[in-house]
This record gives structure tokens, C-alpha cells and sequence, in this order.
């Protein structure tokens, strides 16, 4: 898997993110992939090979080693950070979307035209719901792929002993045994760690961006107010004015006509 080229596709995303996408892309590289890659990897790359059961009965092993780990922490985790960088991806090509629009728009109409964004990368409009909605996936996934990894194996902990029964081909209770679960227990909290952490991140975002659009929605209500209060005092003030500037030319137009 080449992670560094996912990495300097999602290091442009920071150049439209909040700094709660900033820290959570940090805290994903380093926390996440680059443990995953240097460290993860060879923890669980002897997982199948020094799974030991006490028997030796052809294809016992395989059978328990599939029922208790039907599929790998590692591949799970791989899966998880494709899936939960892949929504950043969106705000990249919607950006993309916009500046070809706005390339066009100057090749129709001239270099001087008017221009179709003020900012192509400025959350407002489309991008700000394609950022809104890249936030809910992630936010979802995360959850997902945690409540797999808890379902799958009944918590987060791994056993040093675990029985397998009533599994053909084994004869009655077999015991294995889990190569270093100590290793994988530490690696396991340290992964679920740093991802309830990006968790938290997301929602911080997300009701970020809500409060900070309502804020705005709020504000420009009230801005629209106050002008329309300014301009209907500005016209009853001119229009009293004018009244009082007709009463005091009617007794002079009523004295001219008395001496007529």
C-alpha cells in the first residue's frame, strides 16, 4: 500500500480545513499509518504462523485460527484508514469542480469577466455541505469499524488461551494459544485509543461548522434588520420634514392671498 501517495493527496485537503481537520490529518499520519507501517505490521505478521493448538489433527488449526480471528486486526485497521480518508477526497474534487468552472467561464467570456466564486476553496455554498457531509462519513465509519472490531472479538482484549469446540475437523475442546497477545493487546488500545480521539475531533468539527453557520445566518439577519429599521426612520424622518416645511409655507401662502 502506498501511503505516502494518499498523504500528499489528503496534505491539500488542510488547505480548506478547520484546525480540528488539521490536527485530526496529523494525528492520523503520525498516531495511525506510520504505526501501522512500521510497527503493526511485524507485530501481527506471525499471527496464523504461531497460532498453537494442542492437537494435531490436519486442519484443526486453520478451522480455529478462522473462527476466532475471521479476519485480521491489520486488515481491518488497512481497510478502516482508506475508508476514513477517502471522504476528504470529495472537498478536493469539488474544489477541482469549481476552478474548471471558473477556468471556462474566463475562456467564454474573456480574462475580465466577472468571476463565478470569490474564492474556489471557500467553504460557502455546495462545498460547505460536501465538507459537512465528508465529516458525517468519516464520523460514521469510525464508529463502524470500532463497533466491528469490539463485536468480532468480544471487546478490545485479547485472550492468551482461547477453546475451540465443536468445530469440525476437532475432536472435542481444543486449546490455542495466541502468539504475543500481550504485544497486540497494547497495540489493539493504542489503535482504539487514537481513534476515539479522531471521533471527538470529527463532532467538535462538525458542531463547529453548525454554530459558526448559524452565527453567520444570525448575524447577517440582524445586519438586514437594522438597515431596514435605518431606512424606514430615514423616510418617516424625511417625510415629517417635508409636512412641517409644508405647514409653515401655507400661513404665508394664505397671508399673500389676504393682501391680493
Amino acid at each position: 500500500m502506498d501511503w505516502k501517495t494518499l498523504q500528499a493527496l489528503l496534505s491539500g485537503v488542510n488547505k480548506y480545513s478547520t484546525a480540528f481537520s488539521r490536527i485530526w490529518l496529523s494525528l492520523v499520519f503520525v498516531f495511525r499509518v506510520l504505526v501501522y507501517v512500521v510497527a503493526a505490521e511485524k507485530v501481527w505478521g506471525d499471527e496464523q504462523k504461531d497460532f498453537d493448538c494442542n492437537t494435531r489433527q490436519p486442519g484443526c488449526t486453520n478451522v480455529c485460527y478462522d473462527h476466532f480471528f475471521p479476519i485480521s486486526h491489520i486488515r481491518l485497521w488497512a481497510l478502516q484508514l482508506i475508508f476514513v480518508t477517502c471522504p476528504s477526497l470529495l472537498v478536493i474534487m469539488h474544489v477541482a469542480y469549481r476552478e474548471d468552472r471558473e477556468r471556462k467561464n474566463r475562456e467564454k467570456n474573456g480574462e475580465n469577466c466577472p468571476k463565478l466564486y470569490s474564492n474556489t476553496g471557500k467553504k460557502h455554498g455546495g462545498l460547505w455541505w460536501t465538507y459537512l457531509f465528508s465529516l458525517f462519513f468519516k464520523l460514521i465509519i469510525e464508529v463502524l469499524f470500532l463497533y466491528l472490531l469490539h463485536k468480532m472479538w468480544d471487546g478490545f482484549d485479547l485472550p492468551r488461551l482461547v477453546k475451540c469446540s465443536n468445530l469440525d475437523p476437532c475432536p472435542n475442546i481444543v486449546d490455542c494459544y495466541i502468539a504475543r497477545p500481550t504485544e497486540k493487546r497494547v497495540f489493539t488500545y493504542f489503535m482504539v485509543g487514537a481513534s476515539s480521539i479522531c471521533i471527538v475531533l470529527t463532532v467538535c468539527e462538525i458542531f463547529y461548522l453548525i454554530f459558526k453557520r448559524v452565527f453567520q445566518r444570525t448575524r447577517n439577519w440582524r445586519k438586514s434588520k437594522r438597515s431596514v429599521s435605518y431606512s424606514k426612520a430615514s423616510t418617516c424622518h424625511c417625510h415629517v420634514k417635508s409636512e412641517e416645511k409644508d405647514n409653515k409655507s401655507q400661513p404665508r401662502c394664505v397671508a399673500a392671498l389676504t393682501a391680493l
